[in-house]
C-alpha cells in the first residue's frame, strides 16, 4: 500500500500544510473562530506561529494543545488519565476504541492526555457528516483525522469501508500512529455504551484485527454539557415522526460539548485485547466472533468508568422509579443528592421546546447518568 491511496480521507501530509495553511487564513469562518478561541493574541501573531508548524504534530502541540488546555482550565475541574495497562507497550502503536460522548472533544482531550504522558497522538477517525464547512474539512485533516465517509448507497459504502479499514493498518503498521475510534457510529445518547459489531467488522475488512492492537477506552465526564439536548431530541423523536438533527444543531452541540462545564474527566486504558483475541477458538463463526470482541470491549470499558456521586444518585432515583430499593446509598452525601437534583432541575429549565414532558426528560437525563454506574456493576461481576 501507499499513502496516496488514501489520499481522500487521510490526514494532511506535511508538505502540504503551507498551502492548507494559506486557504484557512484566507476563510473568514475561520480567522473567526481563531479570534473567538484566542481572544487575546493578534491574527499576525495566530498566522505566523501556524506556519511555524512543519508537521500535524507540531500544529497539535503548537496550536491546539494549548488551546485545549486552556479550555480544561475554563470548563473543567480536572482532567485526568491512566495507561498504566499499555505501559510496557509505548514502542507500540494502538488503536484506541472508546465510548463516545462528546462529538468533538473525546479525541481531542485523548491527545492531550497521551501527550502529557509522554505519548504520540493520535489518528482521528471522523465521520463526513460533521465536516460541514469546507474550513471544518481541512481543519480537521491538519489535526490528524481521517474522513468516515458517510450517506452512501450499500455499494459505495462496502468499497469506502474496504478503504478505510486499509487505512488503518497502513497507519499503524507503516505510519506508525495511533488511532482513536469510536465504538459506534454516533454517541449513545443514553449513555448505554455498546460497540457495534459493524465497526469491528469494518476494522477487519484490511488485515486480523490483532495487528491494530485494540485497547479499550473508558471516557467518563462527571457532567455532559449535551444532556439537556439529548433529552430534547429523544422528546423529539418520540413525538415528531422522522425527525432529524439540523446542521445547526450539530453545531450547537459541537459548540455547548466544547465550551460547556464538565466538571471531572477520566480516560481510563485497558488492556491491549491481543492476548484475550488468542483465547478464542480458532472455527469460532465469524458472526459469533465479531460478538464476542464487541462485548468483551464492552464489559472493558464499563469495568474502567470512573464515576462520580451524581452517576450514583441518578442510579438511586432510576432504582426509585421502578419501585426498587437505593442500592449506592453509602457512595453519596445528602448535599451531593442536592447539588445533583439542582443541577438537573437546571439543565431541564434549558430545554426548549413548546410543550415539554417533564416527567419524561428528567427521566431521560437520570438515565444518561445511571446507565454507566449499572453497566459498571454488571462488568466487575463477570
Amino acid at each position: 500500500m501507499n499513502i496516496h491511496d488514501f489520499d481522500d480521507i487521510r490526514p494532511f501530509l506535511p508538505e502540504e500544510l503551507p498551502a492548507i495553511y494559506d486557504k484557512l487564513l484566507s476563510d473568514p469562518d475561520f480567522l473567526g473562530v481563531l479570534a473567538y478561541v484566542y481572544k487575546d493574541v493578534p491574527q499576525e501573531q495566530l498566522a505566523a506561529l501556524m506556519r511555524t508548524c512543519k508537521t500535524n504534530l507540531d500544529f497539535q502541540e503548537k496550536m491546539v494543545y494549548p488551546m485545549l488546555k486552556h479550555l480544561v482550565a475554563t470548563a473543567a475541574t480536572s482532567l485526568t488519565a491512566n495507561f498504566d495497562a499499555i505501559d510496557a507497550e509505548r514502542d507500540r502503536q494502538h488503536t484506541f476504541v472508546s465510548n463516545h460522548r462528546d462529538i468533538v472533544l473525546d479525541s481531542a482531550l485523548l491527545s492531550v492526555v497521551l501527550i502529557e504522558a509522554g505519548m504520540n497522538t493520535v489518528e482521528i477517525a471522523i465521520g463526513d457528516n460533521l465536516l460541514i464547512r469546507p474550513w471544518i474539512k481541512d481543519l480537521v485533516r491538519v489535526n490528524k483525522s481521517f474522513i468516515v465517509q458517510r450517506a452512501l448507497t450499500m455499494r459505495e459504502m462496502l468499497m469506502a469501508s474496504a478503504k478505510m479499514s486499509r487505512y488503518m493498518h497502513f497507519c499503524i503498521n507503516e505510519k506508525h500512529e495511533n488511532i482513536w475510534i469510536a465504538q459506534r457510529e454516533g454517541r449513545a445518547k443514553d449513555s448505554d455504551d455498546r460497540t457495534q459489531d459493524s465497526v469491528l467488522k469494518m476494522m477487519a475488512m484490511g488485515g486480523d484485527l490483532r495487528s491494530l492492537n485494540i485497547v479499550p477506552l473508558a471516557i467518563t465526564y462527571e457532567y455532559d454539557p449535551c444532556d439537556y439536548l439529548k433529552a430534547q431530541e429523544f422528546q423529539n423523536k418520540r413525538d415528531i415522526e422522522g425527525f432529524k438533527k439540523s446542521q445547526q444543531d450539530d453545531l450547537d452541540n459541537m459548540r455547548i460539548g466544547i465550551f460547556g462545564p464538565k466538571g471531572k474527566i477520566h480516560y481510563h486504558a485497558a488492556p491491549c485485547i491481543n492476548e484475550w483475541l488468542d483465547t478464542l477458538p480458532a472455527d469460532l463463526p465469524k458472526t459469533e466472533y465479531f460478538r464476542a470482541v464487541a462485548q468483551h470491549i464492552d464489559t472493558e470499558i464499563h469495568r474502567h468508568y470512573h464515576l462520580y456521586p451524581g452517576n450514583y444518585v441518578a442510579a438511586d432515583q432510576i432504582l426509585a422509579e421502578k419501585g426498587e430499593q437505593p442500592q449506592f446509598r453509602d457512595l453519596y452525601t445528602a448535599e451531593q443528592i442536592q447539588q445533583f437534583n439542582a443541577y438537573v432541575e437546571k439543565k431541564l429549565s434549558m430545554i426548549q421546546l413548546a410543550q415539554p414532558d417533564v416527567p419524561f426528560l428528567r427521566h431521560c437525563i437520570l438515565t444518561m447518568y445511571a446507565n454507566p454506574v449499572f453497566n459498571h456493576e454488571a462488568a466487575l461481576s463477570k
